[in-house]
């Protein structure tokens, strides 16, 4: 049976996405053998991807690693994500799902927002993490994020810092790795349009309104001068 043009450049993108994926596993050291990963998993179509691919490679013999996914529901944050989807989706790919909810509490004022929730979804992953014995947290952040982060970092913070794609803890023994750093987002959102990713409902009030919203932007001006401008910020990055 003859395949349809859709289909051709899904296997297409989706062979790219892989590559790069092990690319980013080999070049880091990202995965080891007898690694417990877990995986951060909003929802969005970035976790999803990371299920999708740290999924497969799992089953793949050596290095012989295991994942457990983890979905944070923040009880003051109005993500209505649908958990029968996440858990078929993580079925998919033989990857074991937690469901934890969490609550930011009495809030300062003087504190970010998004700060506060991003906090305590990482005390939960933390926490997690190290009941079940994971050594490693996976995170969906690509090359996007990184360059977008070193950006805002340099012109709000005035700092030339990002994330990373492996970072050791130093007050307990557990790596954030970030399998997808070498993937742009536009690849990741057409393969999840053309995987039939569900799209997750977000009623988050501070989401439209952040800086990284008005960095997105401002890298898309850049890429009208440089084309590779995201691979220009990465190779200085990894040069520093």
């Amino acid at each position: 049976m003859q395949k349809t043009p859709e289909q051709i450049e899904c296997a297409r993108l989706s062979n790219r996405l892989t590559k790069r994926f092990h690319k980013a596993c080999a070049d880091f050291g990202l995965i080891e053998d007898g690694d417990h990963i877990l995986i951060g998993l909003s929802g969005g179509k970035d976790s999803l991807a990371l299920v999708e691919l740290l999924g497969k490679r799992a089953q793949i013999y050596v290095p012989k690693f295991r994942v457990t996914a983890i979905h944070v529901r923040v009880r003051e944050r109005a993500y209505l994500t649908d958990i029968s989807y996440l858990q078929s989706f993580c079925e998919e790919f033989r990857v074991p799902l937690i469901v934890r909810d969490t609550a930011i509490g009495t809030e300062d004022g003087s504190k970010d927002p998004c700060f506060l929730c991003s906090w305590y979804r990482r005390k939960a992953l933390f926490d997690t993490a190290q009941e079940l014995g994971c050594n490693k947290i996976a995170f969906g952040h690509h090359k996007d994020d990184i360059v977008e982060t070193l950006l805002m970092n340099l012109i709000f913070e005035g700092k030339f810092s990002t994330i990373y794609p492996k970072l050791q803890m130093d007050k307990m023994p557990l790596q954030l790795i970030r399998p997808l750093c070498l993937i742009e987002e536009k690849d990741l959102r057409r393969h999840a349009e053309l995987r039939g990713y569900a799209e997750q409902k977000q009623a988050c009030p501070f989401e439209k309104n952040s800086s990284r919203a008005l960095i997105k932007d401002l890298v898309t001006q850049l890429e009208q001068l440089n084309p590779n401008v995201r691979d220009s910020i990465l190779g200085a990055i990894s040069r520093k």
